[in-house]
């Protein structure tokens, strides 16, 4: 099992669209939706979120994703109403990259707390140097034993054709956010959804990863793995 995630916009259509932008890359997360009103209008429901989490219950934990205002507002009251409320959070995070990122935490099986983490870091963190820097590609290193500098270091060539787009960046913050470690990338928050895209990385760009902490050189070689593997893209 997974966290199972529910989706709260004023919009039905917005849900939706949401929800199936995020199975694409998490396909074994049960995403469901409460968009919209009961009768089909814009704003939003406490009846269509209630049902919502009543039917994510079963998983390793709910997290609720919302879009604006009363949307919020509404998920709060619902969380007041669950019968097992500790199992619930609410992301504080944008609707569609919040939800994305989440749903590949889950998807490679982060805990509830690691999920939401996901979700809240695409608000993004550091701004990365210059894409143009280049690093030795494909090493992994460990760090000085001083205390000084990362713990772990990797230098990863980007070899899919459309490079650091929206996909490769959910995917490699939403592992990481799963893992205790302290992880930049060229610079930016490895968490960070946002911030990993921002960096403009096109293909034979290179990724110079650093990482502190327990997980550090398991950090380094996930973003390795996938880098390497073209995040299963041409």
């Amino acid at each position: 099992m997974t966290v199972r995630l529910v989706v709260v916009s004023h919009s039905e259509k917005i849900a939706d669209g949401a929800a199936e932008l995020a199975a694409q890359m998490a396909p074994d997360v049960v995403i469901l939706t409460a968009g919209g009103t009961g009768d089909g209008r814009i704003g939003t429901s406490l009846e269509k979120v209630m049902s919502a989490l009543d039917e994510a219950v079963g998983g390793d934990g709910v997290l609720v994703v919302t879009d604006l205002g009363s949307a919020v507002m509404t998920a709060e009251s619902a969380l007041e109403l669950v019968a097992d409320p500790s199992g619930v959070r609410l992301a504080d995070a944008p609707l569609v990259e919040g939800l994305v990122a989440a749903a590949v935490a889950a998807q490679g099986g982060a805990d509830l707390e690691a999920v939401k983490r996901a979700a809240e870091s695409v608000y993004g963190g550091p701004s990365g140097p210059d894409p143009a820097t280049t690093f030795a590609a494909g090493t992994v290193t460990e760090g000085s034993v001083t205390g000084e500098g990362p713990d772990f270091t990797g230098d990863f060539e980007l070899v899919n054709q459309a490079g650091m787009h929206a996909r490769p960046a959910a995917k490699i913050a939403g592992g990481l956010a799963a893992l205790n470690a302290e992880v930049t990338v060229n610079g930016a928050d490895g968490t960070a959804m946002t911030s990993l895209m921002t960096l403009a990385a096109g293909k034979g760009s290179v990724l110079h990863v650093e990482a502190w902490g327990p997980d550090a050189e398991r950090a380094v070689n996930y973003v390795g793995g996938l880098v390497q593997a073209g995040f299963g893209e041409p």
